[in-house]
């Protein structure tokens, strides 16, 4: 239903629709669920996350109507800053996603499964430092997990935003050592963003190759992990036959 990425033409991020498709169509064409992407800043005030909130009720509610779960994707940023990769986003990042998760729990969006970030920098935690100044404690970091974990009562599933597969998996573990009572994941850079390189230099078959071999081991070692961290998400939703 949406296009990449936003639209840039107006301040707040604010999504842009297919504009041919619709829950109906998607359903009618054969898909098993609707996923919506929605940048959130909580902060931002609600001449724009008002307009945020209805869109994704409607969604919510266009989803409801014809029998599709709907999974939406919440990226946080801070329409101060430019960067949410560097320490000063790192500081605000975790208001910032449990915010988001807390807002987006609510009944009236019908949400079915969200898709989230981790809600600290990994990066800056200490002991994952490489050379960085650490923005949190471990501790520190192991209560926001817990506290965006306790902000939702829905299923709800990590996103890698971009990160190396090693460092996807090590959130993975901190999460679960933190209490976060995670159901999986839903990502795609931590697995298959280092097959661009030989693809790009050397064509399509190399690309192929890393895919079958680096990029299947990405997979195969992410699966391993998440048997060991994740929960089921049939604990937290009523299962009718």
């Amino acid at each position: 239903m949406k296009k990449t990425g936003y639209d840039a033409t107006e301040p707040g991020r604010f999504p842009d629709l297919i504009d041919n498709q619709s829950a109906l169509r998607i359903g009618e064409e054969g898909a098993d669920a609707v996923k919506f992407l929605l940048y959130y800043d909580a902060d931002e005030g609600d001449k724009i996350n008002d307009r945020k909130k209805a869109f994704v009720e409607r969604v919510g509610a266009e989803s409801k109507a014809n029998n599709l779960p709907f999974f939406l994707e919440l990226v946080s940023y801070d329409a101060n800053m430019d960067s949410v990769t560097d320490a000063a986003y790192a500081k605000v990042k975790p208001h910032k996603v449990i915010e988001l998760t807390r807002e987006f729990s609510k009944p009236r969006y019908n949400v079915s499964v969200l898709k989230l970030e981790v809600p600290v920098n990994q990066k800056f935690v200490e002991g994952f430092t490489d050379g960085d100044e650490p923005v949190y404690t471990a501790q520190e970091a192991a209560n926001y997990y817990k506290e965006q974990a306790e902000a939702t009562n829905l299923p709800f599933i990590f996103l890698s935003a971009g990160v190396t597969n090693e460092m996807f998996l090590k959130e993975l573990h901190f999460a679960k050592d933190s209490g976060s009572n995670f159901n999986g994941v839903l990502c795609g850079r931590a697995t298959w963003k280092l097959g661009v390189k030989p693809f790009a230099a050397e064509g399509e078959e190399a690309g192929r190759q890393w895919l079958q071999t680096e990029g299947k081991a990405n997979i195969e070692r992410l699966n391993k992990v998440l048997a060991e961290t994740a929960t089921p998400w049939s604990n937290k939703v009523k299962v009718v036959d």
